[in-house]
C-alpha cells in the first residue's frame, strides 16, 4: 500500500522547482499546484519546513560567500534580507492565499461533488431514457406485429418479429420486459403460424368450392381445341394422323393462350399457400407444414369424392361433376408442384390422382350395373375422353381411365347387341315371309339402298307396282346392320386408342347375331308345312349370305390401320350358305310329301279287264301340282335351284311311281295295268318335255325301260346280259325278275251287269 505521505524528496524538489522556476512567469505556476498539492495531502507544514530549510540552507551558502566576500556579502545580506522580507510577505500572501485556495479547494470539492452527482443523475438519466427508449421500440414492434397480424401481413410481421428478437431485444436483456416479451415470441409466432393457416385453410376452403368449376372450365378448354384441331385437320390431310395432347397439335395451337388459373372466368391465386409455406420455412416447420397440408388436401379428395353415383335419367350431370371436381382437385395439385416442388413431391401428387381414378372407376362401376341404354353409356364414354384429355394435358397417367374403357366398351358392345338382337328377333318373327312388294320408285331406291342388293334390271326399265325377290325382314335387316356398324365405331374415335378391340368385338357381334337371331331364326322356321314360307326363307337366306360377303369387304375398309391385315371371314357367311341347303332340303321334303301324298290317292286296278284311255286323276294332279308351284311359289328361286327341285322331285315321283306294281300287295299284274301304268308315264314324259329341261327326262329313264320290259313279248331279252345293257340298263337288277314274275297274260272279261239285282240278294245270292 502507497504513503499517504509524499516523501520528504519529493517535496525538496518541489520546492527547488519553485524556487529555479524555468521562467518568471511559472513561478506561481509551480507555487500554487505545490501548496494545493500540499494542502490536499496535509503536508503544508512540511512544506513550509522545505522551504526553511531551502531557505537556511540558502542562507548558510550566503554566509560561506559572504565570509569570502563581505562586503559583497554585506550587500548580498541586505539583499538577502530584502528578500527574506519579502519572503515572509510572500510567506503571509502564500498562507493567505493558501487559506483562500483551501476555501475555494472546498467549494469547489463540493461543488465538484455536486457536479459529480449530478453527472451521475444526469447519466442515469441518460441511461433510464435510452433504456425507456429501447423497450419503447421493443413494445412498439411488438405491437407492430401484431398489427400486421391483423393487417394480414404475416410474413412483414414474422420479419418484424425476427428482427425485435434478434436486434432490440439484445439491448434490453437487463430489463424484466426483455424476458416476458422473450417469452412471448413463441406465443406471437405461433400466432403468425395460426393466423397464415387460417388464410391457407379458407383458400383451400375456396379452391375446393371452385374445383369442379376450374374441371369445367378446363373441360370446355379441352374441347375447345379438339374443334380447332378438327377444323386443321379438315384444312390439311396431313394433320389428320396427329391426336390431341400430340406435339404437332400443341406446337399448331401455342397461338391460342390460355391459362386455366387465371382467366376471365377464374383465378387461382396461390399467393396464401406460398406465403403460408415461406413463413413455415421461416419458423422451420416446412416439414410439419408438408404433413399438415398433405394430411388437409387428403381430407378434402374424401369430401370430394361422392359414396355412389347416378348414372340413370340424370343426362350424367353426376358424373361431370365428379370428373370435373376431380380434374380441378388435380389441376391444383400439378400446378402446386411446378410452383412449389419442395411442397408437394410429384410422388405424392400421383398418389392422390391414383387413389382418385380407382374410386371414380370403383363408382361409375357399380352405377354401370343399372343402366341398360347404350346411348347412356356413349354419353359416359364421351364424358371420360374429355377427362382423360384434359388430364393428359396436365401430365397425369391414364392408362387406368383407359383400360377402363375397355370395359366400357364391352358393356356397350353387351348392351348394343342386346337391343339389336330385340329388334332382329322382331324383324324375323313378324316377316310375313312373302316377296316385298313395291309401289313405287322411291320405295324402290330406298329399298335398294339400305341392302346389299344387285338389281337384275336397271330402274328406268321397272314397272310399278313390282316385288323384290326378298321379304320386307331382309331390308329391315340390313338397316339395323348398318346401325348397328355405325354405333359401334361411334364409340371409336380418336379419344379411344384400342380400334383393333372394336374390330374383333364388332366381328363377333355380327356373328353372333346373324347366325344366333337371323339365321337360326329362320331355320327354325323351316319347320312349316307352307312350302312358300319355306321358299322365302332361301331366298333370303341367300341374300344374307350376299350381305355377309359386302360386309366382310366393309368390315376391312373400315378396319383400323393398327389392326392385323388379311381378309375378314364371318361365321355367319358360311351359315347362311349351309342353311341354304338345309332350306332346299326341306322344299324337297315337302314337295316329296306332296308327290307321295298324290301317288298315295293313285288307285291302279293291276288286273284290269279293260284299257284307260286318260291319264290317272292322281297323275294330271301331280303335274299340275309341279306346274303350279313351279310359276307361283318357286318362282322367285334362282334357275339353278328351280331346276334341282324339279329334279329331286320327278327323281322321287319316278320312285314312288315304280313302287306302286313292286308293292307286296300286288301279287299279279296284267296288260292292261301295265298300260294304265305306262299311260300316267307317259302322261308324266310329256310333262316333263315341255319343260324344256332336257337333264330331267333321265330321272323318268328307269321307269320307262321298267315299263318298257313289263310291256315286251320276249321277257328273255331281260336275262340276256347285251340286250338288258342296251334296252333295260337302268331298271333295277332285282325289279326287273320281280316285276315279271307279277305279270300274267290272263285278262278277265268285264262281268256283265246283272238284271235283278235286288231279287238275287233278297235270295241269299251272291
Amino acid at each position: 500500500m502507497p504513503s499517504a505521505v509524499a516523501p520528504p524528496n519529493d517535496l525538496v524538489n518541489a520546492v527547488r522547482q519553485i524556487i529555479v522556476p524555468p521562467s518568471d512567469a511559472d513561478y506561481l505556476d509551480l507555487l500554487i499546484p505545490a501548496i494545493k498539492g500540499a494542502s490536499s495531502t496535509n503536508q503544508a507544514a512540511r512544506l513550509v519546513e522545505s522551504l526553511s530549510q531551502f531557505s537556511e540552507d540558502r542562507e548558510a551558502e550566503i554566509e560561506r560567500m559572504c565570509n569570502t566576500n563581505h562586503q559583497e556579502f554585506v550587500t548580498s545580506v541586505n539583499q538577502l534580507l530584502g528578500i527574506r522580507q519579502g519572503t515572509v510577505k510572500l510567506t503571509s500572501e502564500i498562507l493567505a492565499l493558501n487559506q483562500s485556495i483551501q476555501s475555494s479547494t472546498e467549494k469547489l470539492a463540493q461543488q465538484k461533488r455536486t457536479l459529480v452527482d449530478s453527472r451521475g443523475v444526469r447519466q442515469n438519466i441518460d441511461e433510464a431514457t435510452q433504456a425507456l427508449k429501447d423497450c419503447l421500440e421493443v413494445l412498439r414492434l411488438a405491437n407492430h406485429v401484431h398489427d400486421l397480424l391483423a393487417k394480414k401481413n404475416h410474413y412483414a410481421a414474422l420479419r418484424a418479429l425476427d428482427e425485435m428478437q434478434n436486434v432490440h431485444i439484445k439491448e434490453v436483456t437487463q430489463y424484466k420486459i426483455a424476458d416476458l416479451i422473450q417469452r412471448s415470441v413463441p406465443v406471437t409466432k405461433k400466432m403468425i403460424a395460426d393466423a397464415v393457416m387460417t388464410d391457407l385453410n379458407t383458400w383451400l376452403y375456396r379452391i375446393r368450392e371452385i374445383s369442379q368449376f376450374l374441371g369445367e372450365v378446363a373441360f370446355f378448354h379441352t374441347e375447345s381445341r379438339r374443334s380447332r384441331q378438327k377444323e386443321r385437320a379438315e384444312r390439311s390431310d396431313h394433320l389428320k394422323s396427329y391426336k390431341l395432347n400430340s406435339a404437332i397439335e400443341l406446337v399448331c395451337d401455342e397461338s391460342e393462350e390460355f391459362d386455366i388459373l387465371d382467366n376471365e372466368e377464374v383465378q387461382v391465386d396461390f399467393t396464401p399457400l406460398f406465403e403460408c409455406l415461406h413463413i413455415h420455412d421461416a419458423l422451420g416447420q416446412s416439414d410439419k407444414f408438408r404433413v399438415e397440408y398433405a394430411a388437409t388436401r387428403r381430407r378434402q379428395k374424401e369430401l370430394l369424392l361422392p359414396t355412389s353415383l347416378t348414372l340413370i335419367n340424370d343426362e350424367d350431370s353426376s358424373l361431370s361433376n365428379l370428373l370435373e371436381g376431380i380434374a380441378g382437385f388435380a389441376i391444383v395439385e400439378r400446378a402446386t408442384t411446378r410452383k412449389a416442388p419442395k411442397l408437394r413431391s410429384p410422388v405424392d401428387v400421383d398418389e392422390l390422382w391414383d387413389s382418385m381414378c380407382q374410386t371414380a372407376i370403383t363408382l361409375i362401376s357399380e352405377a354401370l350395373n343399372g343402366i341398360d341404354n347404350a346411348e347412356v353409356l356413349l354419353r359416359i364414354k364421351g364424358v371420360i375422353a374429355l377427362f382423360i384429355q384434359t388430364m393428359e394435358s396436365w401430365d397425369y397417367p391414364t392408362s387406368a381411365l383407359r383400360s377402363f374403357l375397355l370395359t366400357l366398351f364391352d358393356k356397350y358392345a353387351e348392351l348394343l347387341k342386346r337391343r339389336f338382337s330385340d329388334d332382329f328377333q322382331e324383324i324375323v318373327s313378324t316377316d310375313d315371309y312373302m316377296p316385298m312388294p313395291i309401289n313405287n320408285l322411291d320405295e324402290y331406291d330406298k329399298v335398294v339402298n339400305v341392302s346389299w342388293y344387285e338389281p337384275s334390271k336397271d330402274r328406268n326399265e321397272l314397272s310399278f307396282p313390282c316385288v323384290l325377290p326378298f321379304s320386307q325382314m331382309y331390308p329391315l335387316c340390313c338397316i339395323d346392320i348398318r346401325n348397328f356398324l355405325n354405333q359401334f365405331y361411334f364409340f371409336t374415335d380418336d379419344h379411344f386408342q384400342h380400334p383393333n378391340i372394336i374390330d374383333e368385338t364388332l366381328k363377333k357381334s355380327l356373328d353372333d347375331l346373324l347366325s344366333q337371331k337371323v339365321c337360326k331364326f329362320l331355320v327354325e322356321r323351316l319347320s312349316s308345312q307352307y312350302l312358300g314360307q319355306i321358299v322365302q326363307i332361301l331366298i333370303n337366306l341367300e341374300h344374307f349370305e350376299t350381305a355377309c360377303q359386302e360386309l366382310e369387304q366393309l368390315l376391312v375398309t373400315a378396319r383400323s390401320s393398327t389392326s392385323a391385315g388379311g381378309p375378314i371371314i364371318l361365321n355367319a357367311t358360311e351359315e347362311f350358305r349351309s342353311n341354304k341347303k338345309t332350306a332346299e332340303k326341306r322344299i324337297f321334303e315337302l314337295v316329296n310329301s306332296k308327290i307321295d301324298d298324290l301317288i298315295g290317292t293313285a288307285d291302279y286296278d293291276w288286273m284290269a279287264s279293260t284299257l284307260e284311255t286318260e291319264p290317272s286323276n292322281y297323275m294330271q294332279t301331280l303335274t299340275a301340282f309341279l306346274s303350279d308351284i313351279m310359276s307361283s311359289v318357286l318362282l322367285g328361286l334362282p334357275t339353278e335351284i328351280k331346276e334341282l327341285i324339279y329334279f329331286d322331285a320327278l327323281s322321287h315321283a319316278a320312285n314312288m311311281i315304280l313302287s306302286l306294281p313292286l308293292s307286296p300287295d300286288v301279287k299279279r299284274i296284267n296288260p292292261n295295268g301295265v298300260a294304265a301304268l305306262a299311260k300316267d308315264v307317259e302322261y308324266l314324259a310329256e310333262f316333263v318335255d315341255g319343260l324344256g329341261v332336257p337333264i330331267l327326262r333321265e330321272n323318268l329313264d328307269e321307269l320307262q325301260q321298267t315299263i318298257s320290259l313289263m310291256q315286251t313279248e320276249n321277257s328273255d331279252e331281260y336275262y340276256d346280259a347285251s340286250t338288258r345293257n342296251k334296252k333295260y340298263g337302268r331298271v333295277h337288277a332285282m325289279n326287273g325278275p320281280l316285276l315279271l314274275e307279277k305279270l300274267t297274260y290272263n285278262v278277265q272279261a268285264p262281268p256283265k251287269a246283272e238284271k235283278f239285282p235286288t231279287l238275287s240278294s233278297r235270295f241269299g245270292m251272291k
